[in-house]
This record gives C-alpha cells, sequence and structure tokens, in this order.
C-alpha cells in the first residue's frame, strides 16, 4: 500500500479522518449529558437540582450528597469504555497482521454505529454502560488500523509527521465538537438527538469503506512481524507510550471530576457544563495540527518535554479556578500541551519501528492505544475515588506533579534511532543504584 496513488492515499485519509473523527465526537458528547441524565432519571426527585435556586437546606445536603454518590458511577461508566478498550487493542493489532489494516476498521464502525444507537434508545445505568463498553471494542478496532494505514501510507518522517497531525486533528475536532454538542442538543432538544446525528455520519462513512476500501486480507502475512516482547523491552518505545499515557490521564480524570466539581461549586447552566471543554479541545486540535512538523524540525525530544511541562503547570492552575471563564486558560494548556505530545511522539512510534523493527505498525499503534486506554480507564476510576479522599484540588495537583518528574525520561529519545545509547545509560544507572558496590 506504499505505493498507491495520490488519489486512493486522499480516500484513505479521508476514511481514517471521519472514523476517528465520529468516535471521539461519540467519547465526549455523553461527558455533559451522563452525570445529569442519571442524576435525572434514577436519583434526583424533580424537586432537587443544580438549577433550581429556591431549594431548602434539607434539599441542597441530598443533592450534595447525591453528587459525591454519582462521582464513582459516573467514572465507571466512562472509564468502562477503555477498559474494554485496553483489553481489545492487542487482539486487533495481532489480529491486523493477518486481515491487513482495511478490514478491521470497517468492523469497528460497524460496532461503533451499534454503541451509538444503544446510547440513544438506552435509558439506564445499565444499557449506557453496554454502550460506552462497545465503543470500547470500536475504538480499539478503529484507532489501531487507522494510524497504521497512515504510517503505511506515508513512509517519509517528514509528510508522515504533517500527516499523522492532521488525523490527530479529527480526534481534536471530535473532541471540540462533542463536548457542546451533546450539551445543547441534551439541553435543547433531549438525549438521542445528538446519537442520532452521529449514527448518520458513521453510515456515511461505511458507504465509503464499502465503495473504496479494500476489505480483503493481504496475500501474504509478515512472518518477521515484530512481537510484543521486542516492543515493551525497548526503551524508547516504552518512554514515548509512557509520555502519551501520563499526558492524556490529566483530561482522563478532568472528564468524569469536573462536571460534577462545577455542579457542587460555581453550579452553572447544563449548557455550560458542555463549554467548559472547548478550551480543551481548542488547543488538542492547535497542537497537533501545527506542532507535528514543528517537532520534527526542532527535536520530539525537546518539544514533548516542554508539552508535558505545559501539562502539569496547566493541572496546578485548575482548581484555582472560581468560575467557568476562569478555566478557559488551564483547560486550554492541558489540551495543548496532550495535542502537542501526540503530534510530537506518535509519528515518532512508527519511524521506531521502521529503524529498529520491522515495518508492521499495527503492534506498536495497539501499544500507543492502549497508553490512551490505560489513561482512561484508570483515570475516572481512580481520580472518582481520590476526589472522595484527597479532594479536587490536590488531585489535579498531584496529575500536574506526576507529569512534571516525567520529563527528563524524554531527554532518552534525542537518539531513538541508537541501539545504544539509552541501554549503556541505563546500564550505568542500573549499576550504580542496585549494586554500588
Amino acid at each position: 500500500m506504499s505505493n498507491l496513488s495520490l488519489s486512493t492515499q486522499t480516500i484513505v485519509l479521508i476514511i481514517v479522518y471521519i472514523s476517528l473523527l465520529a468516535d471521539n465526537i461519540l467519547l465526549t458528547v455523553v461527558v455533559p449529558i451522563v452525570p445529569d441524565y442519571l442524576l435525572t432519571v434514577e436519583n434526583v426527585p424533580k424537586d432537587v437540582g443544580p438549577f433550581n435556586m429556591k431549594l431548602n437546606s434539607s434539599a441542597l445536603v441530598l443533592y450534595e450528597t447525591m453528587l459525591r454518590e454519582e462521582n464513582g458511577r459516573v467514572g465507571l461508566l466512562l472509564s468502562s469504555k477503555a477498559v474494554v478498550q485496553l483489553m481489545i487493542n492487542p487482539i486487533v493489532g495481532f489480529l491486523a497482521r493477518y486481515t491487513g489494516y482495511g478490514l478491521p476498521l470497517f468492523i469497528g464502525c460497524i460496532i461503533l454505529l451499534t454503541s451509538t444507537l444503544v446510547f440513544a434508545f438506552g435509558e439506564t445505568y445499565a444499557s449506557l454502560f453496554v454502550a460506552r463498553s462497545l465503543q470500547g471494542v470500536a475504538s480499539a478496532c478503529i484507532g489501531v488500523s487507522g494510524m497504521s494505514l497512515v504510517a503505511e501510507n506515508y513512509t517519509s518522517e517528514n509528510s508522515r509527521s504533517k500527516v499523522m497531525g492532521i488525523v490527530l486533528g479529527s480526534v481534536a475536532f471530535g473532541v471540540l465538537l462533542g463536548y457542546p454538542f451533546g450539551s445543547f442538543l441534551y439541553d435543547f432538544v433531549g438525549k438521542t438527538a445528538p446519537f442520532v446525528a452521529i449514527s448518520l455520519l458513521i453510515i456515511l462513512n461505511i458507504g465509503l469503506q464499502l465503495v473504496f476500501l479494500d476489505l480483503n486480507p493481504p496475500n501474504s502475512t509478515a512472518g518477521s512481524s515484530t512481537s510484543w516482547r521486542a516492543l515493551l523491552s525497548d526503551g524508547y518505545i516504552t518512554i514515548a507510550a509512557g509520555a502519551i499515557w501520563l499526558s492524556s490521564s490529566a483530561m482522563a480524570v478532568l472528564e468524569p471530576c469536573v462536571p460534577l466539581w462545577l455542579m457542587s461549586t460555581i453550579k452553572p447552566e447544563k449548557w455550560e457544563l458542555g463549554t467548559v471543554f472547548i478550551p480543551d479541545s481548542v488547543g488538542y486540535l492547535i497542537g497537533t495540527n501545527i506542532f507535528g512538523t514543528i517537532a520534527y524540525k526542532l527535536g520530539r525530544w525537546r518539544v514533548s518535554i516542554a508539552a508535558m511541562l505545559l501539562v502539569a503547570v496547566s493541572s496546578f492552575m485548575v482548581p484555582t479556578a472560581s468560575s467557568i471563564s476562569g478555566l478557559i486558560i488551564p483547560h486550554f494548556g492541558i489540551g495543548l500541551g496532550i495535542g502537542i505530545v501526540d503530534a510530537a511522539l506518535v509519528p515518532l512510534l512508527a519511524t521506531l519501528v521502521d529503524c529498529r523493527h520491522s515495518a508492521n505498525y499495527s503492534v506498536v499503534y495497539a501499544l500507543q492505544q492502549m497508553a490512551v486506554s490505560l489513561a482512561y480507564a484508570l483515570g475516572p476510576m481512580i481520580g472518582g475515588e481520590l476526589v472522595h479522599i484527597i479532594g479536587f484540588p490536590w488531585l489535579m495537583r498531584s496529575l500536574g506533579f506526576v507529569n512534571l518528574l516525567y520529563c527528563p525520561l524524554l531527554i532518552f529519545l534525542a537518539n531513538n534511532c541508537s541501539n545504544q545509547v539509552f541501554y549503556k545509560f541505563f546500564l550505568r544507572f542500573y549499576i550504580l543504584v542496585f549494586n554500588p558496590i
């Protein structure tokens, strides 16, 4: 597929772009909907809510208690997608070596359509949980096969950096649309409307795949494909994946915790809950679309260090906000930092496979997707529980501190295609720490 014509490459790029776009619209469209919807249908009486200004003291106490209890349930539901995706990613990475990249992408879009329709018409916590879990299967198929298709079609590092920035921009654009799209339609039309609209986009994409995408398995399989053990033992790949995981964790914690934190402190309108995440999405969109080429020219390790520092500082700033407008700068900083990390390191993973392993990308992008899935699996679950223990402010400060501590490790990526530098330094460090005599 590396010898495809320009027009065919463009069609493949469009299909991957739309697939990731739809997946990420669905990913975030539920964030402003689920907390309020579950409180409405399962817990809160009609005269109790954040937008009723005539509550008596006992009703306020009841509402605050329900918000605290809902943190854990909402966090579990939102993280179920990432947990399932975490388990399915390696399976897709393995099978794609034999089926090719087109078929898993197609199957993923079919499952994504099913998930969207269950979200649209599901009315209980259990049905929404199933829908979110189904999306995890779809996201694994789309993420691994989509990024592998792009890496396979664009082999030069410069063009790959530019095109992958565009593809990652679809993630940002989907996230950007999802929050306000879901909150506005949910507030003014109802829960079903945003999901029906997403399903129409997915159906269009499935049609494009049936017409233009090659869904047949390759004639021969790559017997020398890189194994999971080889990738996990590669220090450069694990450092890059770790940076993607930690930076994404900041957003993974924010998604379930910020709406409920705002509802208990600032008490915004329902439609405002979605707008809170617009700066994150704008920042991520700018980071992925602009900094891919910049990172290639300035050095991916330098740019990724600066990006993780930005994520750390912005995480420290989030709990200091006392209004919706006060969240704009820290949220923008977190989104921009994560976008720059992805723009710098996601193309680097393909480069590492090219120069240090066999050129089969499904396994390394399964690992990259697992890093993101791990963030969105652990983030909501652990974050939702730690809110009860240390509070939201200290939760965000802890995330910032961990991102700060990780930055020095990225210096190793300066010599990413060398087989010697990382291991020589690591060996010296190991001997110094564990065998000082």
